[in-house]
């Protein structure tokens, strides 16, 4: 990783190659480095014109280096899982990232020891005196790869697509958005100097939802306390229009295990009367949904509405690639289902495969099943909900077991605040005059709820990289560069315009 001149400190080698990377890019343009702090803007009237091309020519400089640091951290295999990959995955990707906030100038750098036994990293880059402060959160963990066949590229190694885009797990989820917090970084230091104090958190567990960062905060009141709270963990709503998130869904994982007989047995002596493990789980899974694919907890409301943006039907099908002649569930519009309303999904079945499998009633079988949940709706109540449908749904009198694995509270932001209206100027500049979109989303980060919690009087905004041609969570996940880039500029002058408007309020 290229460090700036003040910080001659290498970066740990990234798993790929036993020396750090060589410089890509220049640490500044040409226009950039002329470049000195720019005429103020009035408040809530956008960016100076003069700055934002700066802003703009610097981080279009830095894209070279940033596709390189991004590589080196891909390549790290962080699911934060030691049964999948092994816990020096997620520990070097820890002290990658700490170096880098270090080469960029960060005071009392620290990895944290959270209490679900990952790692999150920790700095804090002062600005003025009597300036706002901004929190901005990544985390560097990431999903599992799923299938590595499946992938058209290596899973752990950033390859440039035909299409123009970056294909690596976490290159939009969530590697990508630490990249666009040092990029934007980058751009204000390079034009003007930092207007705000800067903390930057980067969570280690987050795709786990198993809340160590959540813990570490409420167990340290004042590390993450801010102003205004940036969560570079969301999207756009499709490449090209700039979109704040100001919803999402709350979730809990729920493990289900059906037992019914001592062990298995042969299933021509005793198959029609024996009671099926397989076949109680089977049946109590298919209770979750109704005819019509709706998400069926009983007592649980299933039937709200979205009142914002619209998500067309024609819009979804392609951007979920749903195959031809294949309904969507539900009903109601594709919006509230996805943001408004809870939603069962099957994640994972324990039982034989086809390949091997033998003729057997089967004694036992387990699932994993997630259930999102929409802003207004408490996770306890809905997880004593959907135990409770469980267990009562499983046939037979089979005995039944359930483990909660993680949780999480739904969030709703105030779009009205000024952090808003600096975000929405700053969007508009860098998506050349586009209206900045709200949209919900149907995911969850565990962490919003948290913050919202412990700091009630900050702002929180959502924005990211996880667009829909993403494809996070799934295989053949990318980040498209120019979203990279425009998303650098915005936040960067969103730092400068939030720090105006204070100032103009002061």
């Amino acid at each position: 990783m290229q460090q700036p001149s003040s910080d001659p400190t290498a970066m740990p080698p990234s798993p790929a190659s036993s020396t750090s990377s060589a410089s890509s890019g220049s640490s500044a343009s040409p226009a950039s480095a002329a470049s000195t702090a720019p005429a103020t803007s009035e408040a809530g009237q956008g960016p100076d014109a003069g700055y934002a091309s700066g802003v703009a020519a610097t981080v279009a400089s830095l894209m070279p280096r940033a596709r390189t640091e991004l590589a080196e951290l891909v390549a790290f295999r962080s699911v934060a899982d030691p049964e999948q990959f092994p816990r020096s995955e997620c520990e070097d990707a820890a002290a990658w990232v700490a170096q880098a906030l270090r080469a960029e100038g960060f005071q009392d750098v620290a990895t944290l020891d959270t209490p679900d036994g990952t790692q999150s990293v920790y700095g804090l880059l002062p600005g003025p005196a009597g300036a706002p402060t901004v929190l901005l959160y990544a985390h560097y963990d990431v999903q599992p790869p799923l299938d590595e066949a499946a992938w058209r590229t290596p899973p752990f190694e950033l390859t440039d697509g035909a299409d123009g885009r970056w294909y690596g797990r976490g290159a939009a989820d969530c590697k990508g958005g630490f990249l666009m917090h040092l990029l934007a970084l980058r751009a204000v230091k390079e034009n003007g100097g930092l207007p705000v104090s800067v903390k930057m958190i980067v969570e280690g567990s987050e795709e786990q939802g198993t809340g160590g960062l959540e813990q570490y905060a409420r167990q340290h009141h004042e590390l993450l306390a801010a102003d205004t709270i940036v969560i570079g963990d969301a999207g756009n709503f499709r490449c090209g229009l700039p979109t704040v998130t100001a919803t999402l869904r709350g979730m809990t994982l729920l493990r289900v295990q059906v037992d019914t007989l001592e062990g298995n047995l042969h299933s021509g002596l005793f198959g029609g009367a024996a009671p099926d493990a397989l076949a109680a789980l089977l049946r109590t899974l298919d209770s979750l949904r109704d005819a019509e694919g709706n998400t069926v907890v009983d007592g649980l409301e299933s039937d709200a509405r979205w009142e914002g943006m619209p998500y067309p039907e024609e819009d979804f099908r392609h951007d979920a690639k749903v195959l031809d002649g294949v309904g969507l569930l539900g009903d109601g519009a594709v919006a509230d289902r996805l943001w408004a309303r809870p939603a069962v999904t099957v994640l994972g079945i324990d039982c034989p495969p086809v390949v091997g499998a033998t003729p057997s009633v089967h004694a036992s079988a387990r699932a994993l099943i997630s259930l999102r949940i929409p802003p207004g709706t408490d996770v306890e109540k809905a997880i004593e909900l959907l135990v409770a449908h469980v267990e009562s749904h499983v046939p037979w009198q089979a005995r039944v077991s359930t483990e909660v694995i993680g949780k999480g509270q739904p969030f709703s932001a105030d779009t009205s605040s000024p952090a808003y209206t600096a975000m929405a100027a700053a969007l508009s500049t860098a998506y050349d005059g586009q209206e900045m979109q709200i949209a919900g989303m149907g995911g969850s980060i565990p962490l919003c709820n948290a913050l919202d919690a412990l700091y009630p009087d900050a702002e929180i905004l959502l924005i990211g990289l996880s667009e829909p041609e993403a494809q996070i969570h799934a295989v053949n996940e990318s980040v498209d560069p120019r979203e990279l880039e425009r998303l650098a500029v915005a936040e960067a002058l969103f730092l400068r315009g939030y720090a105006e408007q204070a100032a103009g309020a002061a």
